[in-house]
């Protein structure tokens, strides 16, 4: 089975340290550093803005991968691509002309993808997928960390590695929400490329053994 890329999202960090935080990632097996951006309208939840990516964006010697849970994902791009953003993915529902953005996204050099809810189809990105880098299926509903998988996100990501796999396309399966040690293997083996996670990894005291289980299983 192949091993999946790692991105470690920094909500559930200890800010109070959050250079020592992003220092251990960055030594400990992460591959990835996510960044959840709400905006308390598109989710039921602040998280945090431009300062704190700026800052990140210092720290980090991984790769950043900006998701967007706003109404306004459009104002962020080219800001976030100045500070060196790599993965930048937004909601379909939250912009009038998607495919536009997309391109703006890819212009700035960023791979661009597009992120879907537990109750948003498949079919909602079907005209869209083939310029897509990648797809974000969301195993929980997004707005806060610690939440538990929903089990039919696995036939989820199943469903869209056939439709890349038929189209013959490159686009990779990122999955966010509830991912642990336990539902990894599955997830994987399902077709997801990346795994984020929050929580699971942050709750251990070792860092990398966190990672590892996720990679290994």
């Amino acid at each position: 089975m192949k091993c999946p890329k790692i991105a470690v999202s920094v909500l559930s960090a200890d800010f109070s340290k959050l250079g020592e935080e992003i220092e251990a990632l960055n030594k400990k097996g992460a591959d990835m550093l996510h960044l959840d951006i709400m905006d308390g309208h598109y989710v039921p939840n602040l998280s945090f803005g431009m300062p704190i990516v700026q800052a990140v964006s210092k720290l980090s010697s991984l790769p950043l991968d900006a998701h967007l849970m706003v109404t306004n994902p459009e104002d962020y791009v080219d800001s976030f691509a100045k500070l060196g953003v790599q993965y930048f993915s937004f909601h379909q529902e939250t912009v009038f002309h998607s495919h536009r953005l997309v391109q703006r996204i890819k212009q700035l050099g960023m791979k661009a993808g597009i992120a879907l809810n537990p109750a948003t189809p498949l079919c909602s990105m079907d005209e869209i997928l083939s310029e897509l880098d990648f797809v974000l299926i969301m195993s929980v509903n997004p707005g806060y960390s610690g939440q538990s998988f929903i089990s039919s996100s696995l036939d989820k990501v199943r469903r869209l590695k056939e439709m890349i796999s038929f189209r013959n396309l490159d686009t990779l399966i990122e999955v966010d929400g509830g991912v642990t040690a336990s539902n990894a293997g599955d997830l994987v083996g399902a077709g997801a490329d990346i795994l984020v996670s929050a929580s699971y990894v942050f709750s251990h005291v070792d860092y990398e053994d966190a990672i590892k289980q996720l990679k290994s299983q």
